[in-house]
């Protein structure tokens, strides 16, 4: 069945599916993007990489775990995200306004919801030999909203195994609250909290296949380690908000203007 055949209800989490994002704070959803869909923004991906079209993250500018000391060295100018997503080519804007997301955002966010283009919004690439390890974060640390509520959405543009770096998650950390002593100072998880390492032996794996999609809440701790393998790995992600919940005035989450989605009536 194609998508503009489809029926809305297709388009919607299951009641079990809405009740798992809201205790674990992530949901994989299998197979959601359509296959064509994949090819073009894969296609549209090594085509930015192969040119280097700006905006673009370096691995060396991250200072992670792994990373270049430098854009000077070796490896200095391996690209780490492709910024700006959304203006990179049709599909990406498809993505985000397709009814594959459109009806179940809608569950999660509300009727009305809204994607900043100033947080995620591009395609992260984890290249073979220069890349870096994530240490366990929450997405909203250095986000300013008036609440901590917004949703990211992982598209997988080909496999993602623990093996080339695919995203660890810790289900319900988005409910927890945490005392200073338990982050560094960059706002990580710190490894060295007896409390943290207990907590950090509940993550799991979200290994994908291409097409697959995860999303989730932007206070659920996560993490991923450098690509091992000798082929890079490519995901989309994006960031919605509902409609009231607006970014704080003059801060770097209101500095780029925002899509509205027209959710379905």
């Amino acid at each position: 069945m194609s998508s503009s055949s489809r029926s809305i209800t297709h388009d919607l989490l299951t009641p079990e599916e809405v009740s798992k994002f809201d205790n674990d704070g992530y949901l994989i959803l299998r197979n959601l993007c359509p296959e064509s869909l994949r090819q073009e923004m894969l296609a549209t991906t090594k085509e930015g990489l192969a040119n280097v079209v700006e905006p673009v993250e370096y691995e060396a500018d991250v200072e992670y775990p792994g990373s270049p000391p430098s854009r000077n060295v070796m490896g200095g100018e391996t690209v780490r995200r492709l910024k700006q997503a959304h203006s990179r080519g049709m599909c990406f804007t498809e993505l985000v306004n397709h009814p594959v997301l459109v009806g179940r955002l809608a569950q999660l966010l509300g009727p009305d919801y809204v994607m900043p283009l100033a947080h995620h919004n591009c395609i992260m690439t984890k290249q073979p030999e220069f890349s870096s390890d994530t240490m366990w974060h929450q997405d909203i640390r250095f986000w300013s909203f008036e609440r901590k509520e917004l949703i990211s959405v992982w598209v997988a543009l080909g496999e993602e195994t623990l093996d080339n770096g695919c995203l660890k998650v810790i289900p319900g950390t988005h409910r927890m609250e945490f005392e200073p002593h338990r982050l560094d100072d960059r706002i990580f998880l710190s490894p060295d909290a007896p409390e943290n390492q207990e907590l950090i032996k509940t993550g799991i794996s979200a290994e994908l296949h291409p097409g697959d999609v995860l999303f989730f809440h932007c206070r659920t701790f996560h993490a991923a380690t450098r690509n091992y393998t000798d082929q890079p790995k490519f995901s989309a992600v994006f960031t919605f908000r509902p409609a009231d919940n607006p970014p704080v005035c003059g801060s770097r989450s209101a500095a780029l203007p925002e899509l509205i989605i027209h959710t379905p009536r």
